[in-house]
């Protein structure tokens, strides 16, 4: 089964992305960074979610990350479907954070239960029929809104979801140009860019974290 096997960022300073993802949310392998100074304007298009068990985690994730220089897009808030807010990383890079609970029963931890990145797409049909035809398997479907792939032994699970009903998710609107400034690496064959413009790279040409120390 394909699946995601890396996320590299696009950023312009990789040391300083480096040390705000470990500091906001102690991320380390998950994530690769990649230097680059390719223009971006507006909405890149994408969010990668934190999915974690309770809201005081959710809180103590925010904080730190406003802490460590994250811009505030959604201050933490109950909704329908559980708590959860926005930020946006100096990087520019739009991080969700969420947990289906509305009650702590615990108290907050550092712990990250699952990582999602999604996609903002024109046609969920069309890009749900795109990427089964590469090889990955629907683990959810919800009419012409929301598709989840299934995540295999992947530390990322990929989902779609209509670009502007995304961005209205986020609290930023749906316009943007330029790079996405995110590479995604797979089992799937050979490198390929898939209907919104997204690039995919095989796994095992993707290039690995820079790694930076102070």
């Amino acid at each position: 089964m394909a699946s995601i096997e890396t996320v590299t960022l696009e950023v312009a300073d990789p040391a300083a992305a480096e040390r705000f993802y470990a500091t906001a949310f102690g991320l380390d392998t998950q994530i690769r960074l990649r230097a680059s100074e390719a223009p971006t304007t507006g909405f890149r298009g994408f969010t990668l979610a934190l999915t974690v068990s309770r809201p005081a985690t959710v809180d103590s994730l925010i904080d730190a990350a406003l802490d460590a220089g994250a811009t505030s897009l959604k201050p933490a808030a109950k909704s329908l479907w559980g708590y959860g807010g926005v930020v946006q990383a100096p990087d520019g890079t739009i991080w969700k954070v969420a947990t289906s609970a509305k009650k702590d029963t615990g108290p907050a931890t550092r712990q990250i239960d699952e990582i999602v990145l999604l996609l903002g797409v024109a046609d969920v049909v069309a890009s749900k029929r795109f990427y089964v035809g590469r090889g990955l398997a629907v683990a959810k479907s919800f009419s012409r809104m929301y598709v989840e792939f299934a995540a295999g032994e992947s530390p990322v699970k990929l989902a779609l979801y209509r670009r502007r009903a995304l961005a209205k998710d986020l609290g930023v609107p749906p316009e943007g140009t330029g790079t996405h400034g995110l590479v995604i690496g797979g089992a799937a064959s050979g490198p390929f860019t898939d209907p919104d413009g997204f690039a995919w790279e095989a796994a095992s040409s993707a290039v690995p974290a820079e790694r930076h120390r102070a």
